[in-house]
């Protein structure tokens, strides 16, 4: 894709989050001349922004300075943003353009149609996250590498059109933040993140609801569940108000993907109470070919674990010995402790870190020192 630069002088985030205080901090990285207007409830978070240079103007509501922006950016709760178009529409000058950042497109399109701003409206949808909120945990490259998809309004999309003016100028914003942009019709994007993010979270907490429905009096499941177990149950520990308000906003395409996988798991039970095992094979064949065929390059809508284990002797000293000989080099470390399941060859002891670059320094550095190390 082409290079695009932001051309766009003044901009406004209508909440200032986690995800609107990153796109900030990005594009003053990027363009520390974009003067950056902001309006939030909470305004000791507002006037941080400003204390960290981030926020230039500090807006009490939605009123007249809005006229000065070229770009406003709504970064509320999905089940927000379409309500601010409303309130916003009375401020917009000639050739102001509106974005959004949430992670369902369909209701504030139709929202677009219905007031008819589609020609001041594209949507917008960066594919990533943390399970830390609030603008106090925003950095200026949480966007990295991150997908950006970019949803123009329905006569807009396609390859024929889908460089207009004011995608081109979303995709300028992506292009800033270092996030890899990508355009897609607005229904499109809800059935692949159906698909891709909302269904695997609610598979993921009604399998840790059946294990705790299934525990014993003691707890035990609980006390042994690590693993592969924790590996694809960790997105159920995300924001439980934030997934109501996604599953509520996108519930259409979601019934569809979970019935599909309903019926999914409906063939496996057949084949494991009929004993096929050359039909389970072929199942966890062509899923590992196919999972494997996903690239890492690029961040998904799935905040991705920075972890990875070290094959020590569970005795006095070992945590700290490692601990010193990676903050000897500056590197952070997230989480450290003992590895308690370790039913794929992991080692004893298990550490987690904040970012990527941490994590393979980490392994650089105690490669150096001849552990044995496993990725997680």
């Amino acid at each position: 894709m082409e290079p695009f630069a932001i051309k766009d002088s003044t901009m406004a985030f209508i909440g200032l989050g986690l995800i609107g205080g990153s796109l900030a901090r990005g594009i003053k990285r990027a363009r520390p001349d974009i003067r950056i207007m902001a309006y939030m409830r909470t305004r000791a978070k507002l006037e941080q922004a400003q204390k960290d240079g981030i926020v230039d103007v500090i807006l009490e509501g939605i009123g007249e300075e809005l006229r000065e922006c070229d770009l406003i950016f709504l970064c509320t709760p999905v089940e927000y943003n379409a309500r601010y178009l409303s309130a916003i529409r009375p401020f917009l000058k000639p050739g102001a353009l509106i974005t959004d950042v949430g992670s369902t497109k369909t209701d504030i399109h139709e929202e677009i149609r219905r007031q008819g701003l589609e020609h001041c409206f594209v949507g917008g949808h960066p594919m990533t996250g943390s399970e830390k909120t609030g603008y106090e945990n925003s950095t200026d490259h949480l966007l990295e590498n991150a997908y950006y998809i970019v949803t123009p309004p329905e006569g807009q999309s396609g390859e024929s059109a889908q460089y207009t003016e004011n995608v081109r100028r979303i995709l300028a914003v992506a292009q800033a933040v270092d996030a890899i942009p990508l355009v897609l019709d607005y229904r499109e994007h809800d059935r692949v993140t159906a698909a891709v993010s909302h269904l695997p979270h609610l598979v993921a907490s009604s399998l840790v609801n059946l294990v705790k429905d299934n525990d014993s009096a003691a707890g035990t499941m609980r006390r042994i569940a690590a693993g592969g177990f924790k590996d694809i149950t960790r997105i159920a520990s995300s924001s439980p108000e934030m997934w109501e308000q996604i599953c509520m906003t996108n519930a259409a395409p979601i019934g569809d993907m979970l019935e599909q996988y309903i019926y999914s798991l409906q063939e496996i039970l057949a084949q494991i109470r009929g004993h096929k095992g050359r039909d389970i094979y072929r199942l966890f064949d062509q899923s590992r070919s196919y999972r494997n065929s996903i690239s890492d390059r690029a961040k998904g809508p799935i905040e991705p674990s920075y972890e990875f284990s070290v094959d020590v002797a569970d005795e006095v000293g070992s945590i700290s010995t490692i601990a010193v000989i990676l903050a000897a080099k500056g590197i952070s470390i997230k989480n450290i402790g003992i590895n308690n399941n370790r039913e794929r060859g992991e080692g004893a002891l298990k550490i987690a870190f904040y970012n990527e670059t941490s994590m393979k320094e980490a392994w650089e550095r105690l490669e150096k020192y001849k552990f044995d190390l496993v990725r997680l």
